[in-house]
């Protein structure tokens, strides 16, 4: 049997009660550890002793499963895990010193057991292990002291942009496990964020981790069992009661959605964020109560409806607005008339995209009109989600090995929603982070003129119904 200790040291710009609020929850080591893929919490609800979570690493037995137990907690002070896995055994432990200007110390100290493995085979797998060790307190330092610059605004799209097939790739999941940071560390206690769409995958996943950061959430869904459900996850999820508002409204549905944009008027001070997320891609044509193509209803009139009825909170807070498209959108032009006329044959594809396309162009001029309010469009690459197996089967079926989970789809949204509102500016148009272009191919260009045009009917589809 090997055995081996692996001893680190870092010193961060953070007080010690942020750096062990982030570090307590263990599943967070996949934001920070480049040899974690994947962590999460299997206890449900706050963390502490003997809570457990399962790490699946990326480093040192790629795909090895990992099982810690929190086996030791001194609050503020020190964190002491044990785990076990495949031919590994592993006694973690973390430790924190308070340092002068609000800085912190962070010791970490592993020591790994290895029975099927010889002591000469170790000894040359020691400098493997050591070098995992410090890209590991390295990622920690970065998650946790300072922040990267933001990439600047991007005004025309590059060669692979372009060329469409290298920067779609960009889109799968090797996308976003190339980003250099994945940390969300930035708390939003005393924040109050809306979120649509919030009952599976990429508006669950965001809902989750947001709610980790201290964040209180309005969920807005049309199910209300279903966001019961998911108020229950995301409670167990961030180990907290974050005093979740749950509205039952089916958006593309002006009287309901006027009636819940009532209701968060009246009982909520100030909001925060807003999230529109809800979207829906469908294979035949439907239309909602008010005679309206129910794809274009969701998908673009439910989102600038309910911000502009928001507005006076969103104002109040100096907000932001984050609306949820598609690449999708890059290969869709709008119609001379859109959102006016519709074709004479629907495409359920096509409808959506042109609607996320839509949405992109007006959060850009949104982003004009109201300069006391932040808006962003971001798009989450492609996403393994249940609305993608349903609506889209053989696309899933061919990339299913390729796609992003849930929680790599909404990094971009919790990110947005967290990060210091000056460093990102407004208007713009994400992608893992990342300022985008708004087009890649010539046809595709949104016009000044053909946006204001965009924009003179879409505000009169949004006007309230008793206007």
């Amino acid at each position: 049997m090997y055995e081996t200790l692996l001893n680190e040291h870092i010193d961060v710009q953070r007080p010690i009660q942020e750096c062990f609020r982030y570090l307590l929850d263990f599943s967070t080591a996949e934001q920070w550890d480049p040899g974690v893929r994947r962590a999460q919490k299997l206890t449900p609800g706050p963390v502490r002793l003997g809570s457990e979570f399962q790490v699946t690493l990326s480093g040192l037995g790629a795909g090895t499963v990992m099982q810690y137990r929190l086996t030791g907690l001194r609050s503020g002070e020190s964190l002491h895990l044990t785990g076990v896995g495949s031919g590994i055994l592993a006694e973690d432990s973390i430790s924190l010193l308070s340092l002068a200007a609000g800085r912190t110390r962070i010791s970490y100290a592993a020591r790994l057991r290895m029975p099927g493995l010889g002591v000469l085979s170790g000894r040359m797998l020691q400098p493997f292990l050591t070098r995992l060790g410090r890209r590991a307190m390295a990622g920690l330092k970065a998650a946790l002291d300072g922040h990267a610059p933001v990439t600047a605004g991007a005004s025309a799209p590059s060669f692979s942009q372009r060329l469409l097939l290298p920067a779609a790739i960009g889109f799968t999941e090797r996308g976003y496990l190339a980003m250099p940071r994945k940390a969300h560390s930035r708390f939003m206690d005393g924040k109050t964020v809306l979120i649509t769409g919030p009952t599976s995958g990429i508006g669950l996943a965001a809902a989750c981790e947001i709610a980790r950061l201290g964040a209180r959430l309005i969920l807005v869904g049309r199910d209300s069992r279903r966001l019961e459900t998911a108020a229950e996850a995301i409670e167990d999820f961030a180990g907290m009661p974050s005093g979740l508002r749950l509205i039952e409204a089916d958006l593309a549905e002006s009287a309901q959605l006027d009636r819940a944009a009532a209701e968060i008027l009246s009982l909520e001070p100030r909001l925060d964020v807003l999230v529109n997320n809800a979207g829906v891609l469908l294979d035949r044509y439907e239309q909602t109560p008010e005679g309206r193509e129910r794809s274009m209803a969701t998908n673009l009139l439910a989102p600038l409806r309910l911000t502009r009825a928001l507005m006076p909170l969103l104002s109040r807070s100096q907000g932001r607005v984050i609306n949820v498209s598609s690449g999708g959108q890059y290969l869709q032009s709008l119609s001379r008339d859109y959102p006016r006329a519709e074709p004479a044959r629907h495409d359920g594809v096509r409808a959506y995209a042109e609607a996320k396309r839509a949405l992109v162009a007006a959060t850009a001029s949104l982003a004009q009109r109201h300069p006391d309010v932040a808006f962003h469009a971001m798009h989450p690459g492609w996403v393994a989600t249940p609305g993608v197996a349903r609506s889209l089967p053989r696309f899933e079926r061919v990339m299913k090995r390729y796609l992003r989970d849930s929680r790599m789809g909404a990094d971009t949204i919790v990110w947005l929603a967290s990060e210091d509102a000056a460093r990102l500016g407004t208007g713009h148009f994400w992608l893992d982070r990342r300022v985008q272009p708004r087009d890649v191919l010539p046809t595709t260009v949104v016009s000044p003129a053909r946006e204001r045009a965009l924009m003179l009917s879409l505000d009169s589809l949004c006007e309230p119904a008793s206007g």
